[in-house]
């Protein structure tokens, strides 16, 4: 994820208010606002793509082949050619093709102009071809590199606060409709980066502007294409109740489910992460085929599509909803569990952001849990997903909006809930994962307890 935080070498003493009302702070306004129109412009192109892509290798091109309608094995054949050109892109072109997903959802700098292309075509093999990751951290990623690049090509001596600004800002216009409000893409690289202390506003200004410029943006080439504008939404939301006593039982469960579910899906995804970068190029193409063949066996087990499994999850969340009467248990549960591996085994190798698999894999798991008594449909579906992003991204202030924004004006009524079940997951993710091996040649510090 390309926000940077200035380093203690960056430290200035300098007041905010003094820099807030300088003339050199509001050239950086009028920079961020004029690099927050191609940015989201880029981000949308890239968005529209992804989402041309995907129905045109999956449904359009068997049928211009001659088959009668998507063949069985044919995930098969996706994630193999999906999985090489991803393994292609990291081994071969610069910067190994962005952000490693099972690292977790981490601030870093914004990328080289040189490793703008690796991080594209990575991502555009894993959207397209059905990988379980998401688009947010490519177009971070993206958004980042080419705002710098921009401001770079005519201010080459820009100093490297304001480069780190202007890379924040760049990766806030390219997400900016993305998650449903720039409000909610600003809380989530201020979280992940931790930004923080007197400098917050004076850094977050310039990225909230580009994001409200970069969501106008989205709009008007929504609407002009006729392609809408890729924002996460679910626009009929069944009528929640207020949460009762048995609901925030449910929600400690809920929240303890989603931990130990993380937690597993991420240490299988590291494990597997070490193989696949032993042989880079078979072990993806491999795991593709795995990804495919969950797939494969849970749409033969069930009648449903193999879209459940494939791909992100983002535009599956409202049919998951809106058609949950035709969910039984039985096909939660593998839905849960198929899309758990291949969003696990797609973390190891393909290239990614981990939200959107997270709060599908979240939201299936709390629609299986609303079948028993005592849990609301709706107040399931929120828990689960604020609970699985807490465990996975470790952002609990953004997992409780992602939950509740997400289903409107239901999400106030929803939102005790959404809390307690993102803090019992987010405490018991943190103690269930394993701390950091220490440094080589870095002495562990002596315990004060007796053994």
């Amino acid at each position: 994820m390309p926000v940077a935080t200035p380093g203690p070498a960056d430290a200035s003493p300098q007041d905010p208010l003094t820099l807030l009302r300088s003339r050199s702070y509001l050239g950086l306004l009028v920079m961020a606002a004029l690099v927050g129109v191609p940015v989201s412009a880029a981000a949308f192109g890239f968005l529209a793509l992804v989402g041309e892509l995907q129905p045109w290798i999956y449904t359009d091109l068997p049928e211009a082949l001659g088959f009668d309608g998507t063949p069985v094995w044919w995930p098969l054949s996706l994630l193999a050619v999906g999985g090489l050109l991803t393994g292609l892109a990291v081994q071969y072109l610069p910067g190994h093709g962005g952000h490693e997903p099972s690292g977790g959802f981490k601030s870093a700098g914004a990328p080289r102009p040189i490793e703008l292309p690796g991080i594209f075509f990575a991502a555009l093999a894993t959207l397209a071809f059905g990988a379980v990751l998401g688009p947010e951290s490519p177009l971070l990623a993206l958004g980042g590199g080419l705002a710098v690049a921009a401001v770079r090509l005519f201010k080459r001596d820009l100093p490297e606060r304001a480069s780190a600004v202007m890379g924040a800002a760049g990766s806030f216009a390219a997400i900016s409709s993305l998650l449903g409000s720039p409000l909610l893409g600003a809380f989530l690289l201020m979280e992940a980066s931790g930004l923080g202390g007197p400098m917050l506003g004076v850094v977050l200004v310039p990225g909230l502007l580009a994001a409200g410029i970069g969501a106008l943006i989205f709009v008007g080439l929504g609407s002009w294409t006729g392609l809408g504008t890729y924002s996460l939404a679910i626009p009929d939301v069944p009528k929640a109740t207020t949460p009762t006593a048995a609901e925030f039982g449910w929600a400690l469960i809920v929240g303890l489910s989603a931990a130990f579910l993380g937690v597993g899906i991420r240490w299988l995804a590291v494990r597997l992460k070490t193989h696949v970068e032993r042989r880079r190029l078979l072990a993806t193409v491999v795991l593709g085929l795995v990804v495919a063949g969950l797939a494969i066996g849970y749409a033969e087990s069930t009648g449903k599509p193999a879209t459940d499994v494939l791909y992100s999850g983002q535009v599956a969340l409202n049919p998951l909803l809106s058609q949950n009467a035709s969910y039984s248990v039985g096909t939660l549960l593998l839905l849960v569990l198929f899309k758990g591996l291949a969003y696990c085994v797609s973390l190891s190798s393909f290239r990614g952001g981990p939200i959107f698999p997270a709060m599908f894999v979240g939201a299936a798991g709390g629609l299986l849990l609303s079948h028993a008594p005592g849990l609301s449909l709706t107040a399931g579906f929120a828990m689960g997903i604020g609970a699985m992003s807490a465990a996975m991204l470790r952002l609990p202030l953004v997992s409780v909006l992602l939950a509740t924004l997400l289903i409107g004006s239901q999400g106030l009524t929803v939102m005790p809930l959404v809390i307690v079940a993102v803090v019992v997951s987010y405490v018991a993710t943190a103690r269930l994962t394993p701390p950091p091996d220490p440094e080589p040649g870095r002495e562990e510090k002596p315990s004060l307890q007796h053994p």
